[in-house]
């Protein structure tokens, strides 16, 4: 088995594991609790995240499967939209298991990841494997801020959303955006401050990564 083949072995089974994860906790949480509602269940960034994150292995995984099959040695060079769309899914996995760590651990039955070894897999487990997956296969693109800033956009209209949706909805995904929980509107304002700070750092430092000198090698 070859470097490529390696990677995109491990990509597909987290991949399938976060999936199969997140449809165990679905299926769990419907038949089980009479108030849930499958929209709330995917207003959680969480889950949106490891979906995404999911995606993008996969999709990375068939491209390399795609270039062994016809006897190539290596798979071809990423686009830039594919390396922005890798970015993003670290970027936001990363920020997953950071303010989970930080503001939510506990809070689990809050969060619908009741299932002790569910709440390791999509809050602990696929954010570290999304990060380690940045550096043992770089992007084939160097990426600057100016690009990067793009990540910024998915996190500030996923606020936008819960905070407009709350109200309507009497639920807020997470209690740092419920003005109830966070001690007002000027709680929620400044947590919301705080991370959008913390995600645009992020970014900054894994667009910072792609463009450090990586094997001639690195493709996906």
């Amino acid at each position: 088995m070859t470097k490529h083949q390696a990677i995109a072995t491990y990509r597909v089974i987290f991949a399938v594991l976060t999936l199969g994860t997140i449809t165990y906790q679905f299926l769990s949480s419907r038949d089980d609790n009479a108030d849930f509602r499958a929209s709330n269940f995917f207003s959680f960034f969480t889950i949106e995240s490891n979906i995404l994150a999911s995606v993008v292995f996969l999709a990375a995984a068939r491209s390399i499967s795609a270039a062994t099959s016809v006897g190539a040695v290596s798979p071809g060079r990423s686009s830039l939209g594919f390396d922005l769309l890798r970015g993003a899914a670290v970027v936001y996995m990363a920020t997953t298991g950071i303010v989970y760590g930080l503001l939510l651990s506990g809070y689990q039955e809050e969060l619908q990841t009741t299932i002790p070894w569910v709440d390791t897999v999509v809050h602990r487990l696929m954010p570290l494997v999304v990060v380690a997956d940045w550096f043992i296969a770089p992007p084939a693109h160097g990426l600057s801020w100016r690009r990067a800033s793009v990540w910024l956009i998915y996190p500030a209209l996923y606020m936008v959303y819960s905070l407009v949706r709350g109200p309507i909805v009497d639920w807020y995904p997470y209690p740092f955006l419920d003005p109830g929980a966070a001690g007002g509107v000027a709680g929620v304002a400044v947590a919301c401050v705080g991370i959008a700070l913390g995600i645009a750092a992020m970014s900054a430092l894994v667009a910072w990564v792609s463009r450090r000198p990586s094997p001639a090698t690195a493709t996906h």
